[in-house]
């Protein structure tokens, strides 16, 4: 069965620049979606948690959605995230995300309620019948409490709109399984050190917090593996990007990492919402330091063709 929807490439869920107040920062956000653009990106995600959604109500959510969308302006395609603890919520977001042409959602298990997997997909078919658009599956049992097991895609599978999963789980094993078992689920990178291995599995695409900064350098890696087949290229950018994978991932700071990385790039990203705070002045000189050298290392790698 082929899928309704490709996801293909490198997908970026987009920060939300803020302002002092608190208020959206939307000649930033504007400046954020150019770049990432012109930079080669081959998708946007509004509304994931690298962009606090945790943070925002659901209209302000809706609002966030329609301007990327707008700005946009079909040039790629948009994902709208739906993820909430209340099921009326995602409804009212996945509505939203039809209303503005939105080309997909992104659908994650709602966090610490803690369904069963029956329940699990009775929650996300009543999500997609409120959107009718392609879905993305966002497995993060860290952050949700719950793994969208065998019976949760069993039972999802039987709307053909579930076509892609972003899978975070941490666990290779879930890689192999969503690989031989789920292969009309598109399966897609959501744990960032494991990238490579993702692409050798036949992941056609990679939802990456760092491309809101590096966009450049994911793209050199999905290139070298999906497009080129060149995993000795891949293996050896792979291994310059592990110091940033570490920094991203270790210490509990992934959003206030991304967002100076995009302050870096000139665009104000901004402060976090509470209850986040920004980095020290050491952190940001480790991140400074790990792109300098990343940076250089992969422009070194392409240039050799």
């Amino acid at each position: 069965m082929n899928p309704i929807f490709r996801f293909e490439g490198i997908y970026t869920p987009v920060v939300t620049p803020y302002h002092q107040d608190g208020g959206v920062n939307w000649d930033a956000l504007s400046h954020a979606i150019e770049y990432l653009i012109e930079n080669g990106v081959h998708g946007l995600i509004s509304g994931g948690s690298t962009g606090e959604n945790y943070a925002q109500t659901v209209e302000e959510r809706l609002e966030l959605a329609s301007f990327t969308h707008k700005q946009l302006k079909g040039r790629l395609p948009l994902v709208v995230g739906t993820g909430a603890m209340l099921t009326p919520d995602s409804i009212a977001l996945a509505s939203g995300a039809r209303e503005i042409g939105a080309d997909a959602i992104l659908l994650a298990s709602p966090p610490y309620s803690v369904p069963t997997d029956r329940e699990n997909a009775l929650n996300a078919l009543a999500i997609d019948k409120a959107a009718d658009l392609p879905v993305m599956l966002y497995n993060y049992p860290h952050r949700t409490g719950t793994m969208m097991g065998e019976e949760f895609l069993d039972r999802v599978g039987r709307s053909r709109n579930f076509c892609g999963i972003k899978e975070s789980s941490g666990d290779i094993n879930r890689v192999h399984l969503l690989a031989r078992d789920y292969p009309h689920i598109q399966l897609g990178c959501g744990m960032d050190d494991q990238a490579l291995e993702f692409f050798a599995w036949g992941a056609p695409f990679w939802v990456c917090g760092g491309s809101n900064f590096l966009p450049a350098e994911h793209v050199a890696l999905y290139q070298a593996c999906v497009v080129e087949g060149n995993f000795a290229k891949g293996r050896r950018i792979m291994s310059a990007m592990m110091p940033l994978m570490r920094v991203l991932e270790q210490g509990g700071k992934f959003i206030q990492t991304i967002k100076h990385g995009v302050t870096m790039n000139g665009i104000n990203a901004g402060a976090m919402r509470p209850p986040l705070k920004g980095l020290n002045k050491d952190d940001k000189r480790a991140l400074e330091q790990v792109t300098r050298v990343l940076k250089k290392t992969i422009a070194d790698i392409v240039a050799e063709g």
